[in-house]
């Protein structure tokens, strides 16, 4: 293999990831689009920066679009689809990132906090995965690649780890667990692959109160094994990764990117 390829192991594909304006979604477009892909990055409420995004990645050569809209409207998913497809002339790979996070006490959490994180996490997730879907199984495979094309989630540890005071943002995460199974199970005898990363603790502003002040860092190290919190270009090498043909071979599969946080840390000294 040439070093080009080696450096750029996506050229060619054309992604859509969501949710790119900022924190992970913004480290995956950054990073597909150094590996070759034509990166389409949705925004909701930041145009500004998602421009910012697609400005770095034809910076260092190149192709990218904004795409604005709302992951949990069906009509804009489907015109987000559009757009990328009109934008690159295809799509192969959708990283379905968006998230939001509203965290209450079980008896305060209201059903508008429920229902929203719902619709953006997971329900939000199945309408760009179907939209997917379905420009994959029109288009076909396309010669010389391993497979029709790729979806990855961006699901959380939670998906796996009960989290108290939390219990509408872990729901959304275990259903999404379940979606991409089931997903990658349908479809991959069409030559479609479906995976997912689950970051653990990612330095982003999401999650800032419980990492910006040496007390709160010290409190959640004690939750991390390998000892250092994650960055969201740890997210963005993994997905990059699984959407390579380097992993051809891996469908249905949770990355957990955590510096092992899945493995509960307490019971190495006793539980």
């Amino acid at each position: 293999m040439s070093d080009t390829l080696r450096a750029t192991p996506l050229a060619g594909r054309r992604a859509l990831v969501t949710g790119a304006s900022s924190g992970i979604g913004r480290a995956i477009a950054l990073e597909l689009g150094a590996a070759g892909a034509a990166v389409a990055v949705n925004w909701l409420r930041q145009e500004e920066e998602a421009t910012a995004v697609v400005a770095a990645i034809e910076k260092g050569g190149g192709r990218a679009v904004a795409v604005g809209g709302d992951v949990s409207r069906e009509p804009d998913v489907v015109a987000m689809v559009g757009r990328t497809v009109d934008a690159f002339g295809g799509l192969d790979l959708l990283v379905a990132n968006a998230g939001i996070e509203r965290n209450r006490p079980f008896d305060e959490l209201t059903l508008d906090d429920w229902q929203r994180v719902l619709d953006v996490n997971l329900t939000g997730a199945f309408l760009c995965a179907r939209e997917a879907v379905r420009e994959l199984k029109r288009r076909g495979r396309v010669a010389g690649a391993r497979a029709v094309g790729g979806i990855v989630f961006v699901s959380s540890v939670h998906e796996v780890i009960p989290w108290g005071g939390h219990v509408n943002y872990a729901a959304s995460k275990g259903g999404l667990g379940m979606m991409m199974r089931s997903l990658a199970q349908e479809v991959a005898p069409l030559g479609i692959r479906v995976n997912s990363v689950a970051p653990g603790a990612i330095r982003t502003p999401i999650n800032r109160p419980a990492w910006e002040t040496p007390e709160a860092q010290a409190r959640l190290l004690q939750l991390i094994p390998y000892g250092r919190i994650g960055e969201p270009e740890d997210v963005a090498r993994a997905v990059a990764w699984l959407a390579s043909d380097a992993a051809d071979y891996v469908t249905g599969a949770t990355l957990f990117v955590d510096g092992g946080m899945t493995q509960y840390p307490a019971f190495a000294r006793g539980g």
